[in-house]
């Protein structure tokens, strides 16, 4: 009986955590949102970024087909009219016009068969029509007054390309090219005129965009003006001459591409364009950005909707399993009342029998002891009687009543318990003098200094520290050249070589000649003298790396140093630097050539070590900029390639891939000049190649100064 009542009480109820089932539900939802979410926002943004690269690519491709087509067409052009030059030789008006008849079949001859040539026709030194291919005789007319013909005069022999005209013979949309003829003495003869058929340059560009409306094919002047357009500008329209397209004609730019928004129809378009040739035009190839848009909406909805089809499945099965999760709480708690009512029951009957059990043993006891008092009262009656003599024996029935009630007690109680180098402008006329007194120090006091500068030394780019270190070992060898004392004396002036005996190329330099008038040295040590480890010092006085160190900055720096030392008579050494020019000129070329404003703040990181990258990235938010990390210059190279700009881009030089950080260096510098860059290593290979491009290097471990230097970024 006990044995069963232990198992009922002690029976373990089982264990449900519907809160963590519930969470974990959630999270999956969440995730499910979540990361489908991000991968289908970086898909749109890769894939709007590929289209952007493919549209370029595409107008690019178009550009180089109408700049082939163009160039054809005008050194055809250009080659009519040197034959036609040349046929008339010094011919003046009165010859040309005595020889019409001949000329106009020439003329004909020459230009009759090609479809792009309206017509051709000569002018006279005053602007009178001599001869036309178009019409015979000549009508009489004059265009001395009109632009072409005395831009003509006046660019001669070099071709003038006309603005569009309505051509008064042909009576079509023609532009001309008009070439100048000069005398065997410089006087002007008169202008050949080829005009070229607007209708041939815009029927072949229709047939290239394939009547894409969101395609433009075009042929400009330098001046940004229009010869031919397809689809041709609205009637009345006036773009206008200040853009960022007429401005890179005007800088005459080989090729490029801007982005821009119309300033006639407001669209706002990629945009292509090549230089025909060596001539004064410009082809152009736009497509609108709207295109691209509506074109990766479309299937960005579609990509959108087939991966919201099994993400809508995931969220239906979440949506059920918490229903289902719900009623299966509601039916456990239902169950667990009804096995703790069932318990309680239990336990209530339990009680009942314990109760029962209880008072059957109290009346058992309190039985047994009456019956144990009714021997004590007795013994004490009997011994009252005897007048308690002969008490023996009734004392001891006492004593034994005694015990017994000691045990029932006991019975009762038994109951009832229950976690490469840092260079820079060094400005001789201060630093030398600043330095003068660490240098006299070194020197000490048997030695004197001397220092003389010449009046506006130039400014020299070097480390300050080697510099310093290189002119302070100097000073310590010079001192211990003159243990009795003497001179030491340090000269500054410009110097500009021309075929010197120093190796160095011919250009302007700053000449350091540090000279005392100490022991001197044999030819022998002198030739050896900037080998590193070569002393003449006594052991342990020298380690024979102070003239190897001196020599060591000054090459990297890009000079040179040279010794001259007689025995007795005192020692020189020659430091030469190179003058250092800011480029201030080409700074403002590249603000000129800077396309449309990168948004502030953003810096790419390419860096293969993850420690390092997780190193500069904290320290670059610490300025408030935002960081992006490629492993790779291959990857940086993809981000740039497709139309990303940064306020920084920060690379280490050795990396794994194809390119390293230099060559990904030159390509930034070749394909984005405006682009900031900076590099930065723990060790030298290489570092000459890359001070060539002009980039700012940072040596590892640099300080955060440094770093904070190269950003624009405000927190």
């Amino acid at each position: 009986m006990q044995r069963a009542e232990r198992v009922a009480v002690d029976f373990p109820m089982p264990s449900r955590n519907f809160a963590a089932t519930r969470r974990m539900l959630l999270i999956v939802l969440a995730v499910s949102i979540a990361f489908p979410l991000a991968c289908l926002v970086g898909y749109g943004y890769f894939d709007y970024q590929r289209r952007i690269a493919d549209s370029n690519n595409m107008i690019d491709r178009l550009a180089r087909v109408t700049e082939e087509q163009a160039v054809k067409v005008l050194d055809l052009n250009q080659q009519m009219a040197s034959r036609i030059v040349e046929m008339l030789g010094n011919a003046d008006d009165a010859q040309i016009r005595s020889r019409e008849t001949e000329l106009h079949d020439r003329l004909r001859e020459i230009g009759g068969d090609f479809p792009q040539v309206s017509s051709i026709y000569l002018l006279g030194a005053k602007g009178d029509l001599l001869v036309s291919s178009f019409a015979y005789p000549a009508p009489a007319m004059s265009i001395g007054q009109r632009e072409d013909f005395l831009s003509a005069k006046a660019m001669r022999p070099q071709p003038y390309f006309s603005l569009p005209m309505f051509g008064p013979l042909s009576k079509t949309n023609v532009f001309t090219t008009a070439t100048g003829r000069s005398g065997a003495d410089g006087q002007f003869l008169g202008v050949v005129t080829v005009a070229l058929r607007n209708q041939y340059f815009s029927r072949f560009y229709r047939e290239l965009t394939e009547g894409d409306p969101a395609l433009v094919l075009g042929l400009y002047r330098q001046d940004g003006s229009v010869l031919v357009r397809y689809p041709p500008w609205p009637a009345g329209a006036k773009p206008t001459s200040q853009s960022a397209f007429t401005a890179a004609l005007r800088d005459k730019q080989l090729f490029g591409h801007v982005r821009l928004n119309s300033t006639v129809d407001g669209v706002e378009r990629l945009l292509a364009f090549r230089r025909v040739g060596d001539y004064p035009l410009y082809v152009v190839s736009a497509y609108a950005t709207s295109a691209i848009f509506d074109a990766w909406r479309r299937h960005f909805l579609l990509i959108a909707a087939l991966t919201a089809v099994p993400c809508i499945a995931i969220w239906l099965l979440v949506f059920y399993s918490l229903r289902q999760l719900a009623g299966e709480r509601r039916a456990w708690e239902r169950w667990q009342g009804e096995v703790a009512m069932r318990l309680s029951a239990e336990a209530s009957s339990r009680q009942l029998q314990r109760m029962g059990a209880l008072g059957n043993l109290v009346a058992n006891v309190a039985h047994d002891f009456n019956n144990l008092l009714m021997v004590v009262a007795a013994n004490m009656e009997l011994a009252r009687l005897k007048r308690y003599n002969n008490l023996e024996k009734e004392v001891l029935a006492v004593e034994r009543a005694t015990a017994s009630a000691e045990s029932l007690t006991r019975r009762l109680l038994s109951v009832a318990r229950k976690q490469p180098l840092k260079q820079e402008q060094v400005d001789l006329a201060r630093w030398l003098p600043a330095a003068a007194p660490l240098i006299d120090a070194a020197l000490g006091d048997n030695v004197e200094f001397v220092l003389n500068m010449v009046d506006n030394v130039w400014p020299v780019l070097a480390d300050p520290t080697d510099l310093e270190f290189a002119i302070m070992n100097l000073a310590v060898n010079a001192r211990d050249a003159m243990p009795r004392g003497g001179r030491f004396v340090i000269r500054c002036q410009n110097n500009r070589l021309v075929g010197s005996d120093t190796l160095l190329p011919d250009g302007e330099y700053v000449l350091i000649s540090c000279t005392d008038d100490g022991e001197g040295m044999p030819d022998a040590v002198a030739r050896r003298a900037f080998e590193p480890l070569f002393t003449t010092k006594l052991r342990g006085s020298g380690t024979g790396l102070g003239l190897a160190q001196v020599l060591s900055m000054c090459e990297q720096a890009g000079g040179t140093a040279k010794i001259d030392s007689v025995p007795g008579s005192g020692t020189t050494v020659r430091l030469y630097l190179p003058r250092h020019r800011e480029r201030k000129a080409t700074a403002a070329v590249e603000a000129q050539q800077q396309p449309a404003p990168t948004p502030a703040g953003v810096v790419l990181l390419v860096e293969d070590n993850e420690d390092v990258a997780a190193g500069v990235t904290a320290v670059l938010e610490t300025f408030g900029c935002e960081v992006r990390h490629e492993p790779t210059a291959d990857q940086a190279l993809d981000v740039l390639s497709a139309g990303a700009r940064f306020e920084l881009v920060l690379s280490d030089i050795q990396m794994p891939g194809k390119l390293n950080g230099i060559d990904l260096a030159e390509k930034v510098r070749s394909a984005w000049p405006s682009q900031k860059i900076a590099l930065m290593t723990g060790y030298a290979d290489e570092l000459e190649r890359a001070r060539r491009l002009g980039v700012a290097i940072l040596a590892k471990p640099f300080n955060i100064d440094e770093l904070h230097a190269l950003v624009a970024c405000e927190p």
